[in-house]
């Protein structure tokens, strides 16, 4: 994703950022390639950031999610507590990936900043999965205005299609150089059984 190869750069940058979190390199692939955090839009604020927010690393799980969701490696025999056994993947498995953390915040400052340092770093795709309650004039909200830059410099930008999961008609990244996406149903069914001590099974 950085690189087409893991030359010397990106080697270098990826070691810097293991030694900054005092981690082991023994614990990284070539999958993960580099990863940075914004926190200067929340900083300018709020005068202090709390300590999560000055490291790369996922606090909540949303950042693993979306990166595995976008090029999660092959994973032979998962499955949900015995169910649905199968081989996982994301939908580039072979794709390295990078991660630009601007949401400690999400303030646009961190968000346009992690476009440009994407950008910068030479991506072949953005993949972002934010979005605002409502969607925003193209010429004020952050998200169109990170994505057509990078656009116009030939990655592509891929976008969640919004971040509220409790309303109808919530569908907010709809800038016209992107490619919205979002879940959807399917016709598969999980099904457990829960038996009672008086002998009554519901499904």
């Amino acid at each position: 994703c950085l690189r087409k190869q893991l030359d010397g750069t990106t080697m270098i940058y990826l070691l810097s950022f293991v030694m900054s979190l005092n981690i082991s390199i023994r614990l990284c692939s070539r999958k993960l390639i580099g990863a940075r955090y914004f926190t200067a839009g929340y900083l300018k604020g709020a005068g202090k950031e709390p300590l999560w927010y000055r490291s790369p690393r996922d606090r909540i799980g949303h950042g693993t999610l979306t990166l595995s969701t976008a090029a999660g490696s092959f994973v032979q025999n998962a499955n949900i507590f015995g169910l649905a056994n199968g081989t996982a993947k994301g939908g580039s498995p072979r794709a390295r990936v990078a991660t630009y953390k601007a949401c400690g915040s999400c303030s646009d400052v961190d968000i346009l900043a992690a476009y440009d340092a994407a950008i910068g770093d030479g991506v072949d795709v953005i993949t972002i999965s934010l979005g605002n309650m409502d969607a925003g004039d193209y010429f004020s909200d952050s998200f169109s205005i990170g994505s057509f830059h990078a656009v116009s410099r030939g990655i592509a930008v891929v976008a969640a299609g919004g971040n509220d999961i409790n309303r109808i008609g919530t569908v907010t990244n709809v800038a016209p150089w992107l490619f919205t996406v979002g879940a959807s149903t399917m016709d598969r069914e999980f099904v457990s059984h829960v038996s009672l001590g008086n002998n009554k099974t519901f499904q």
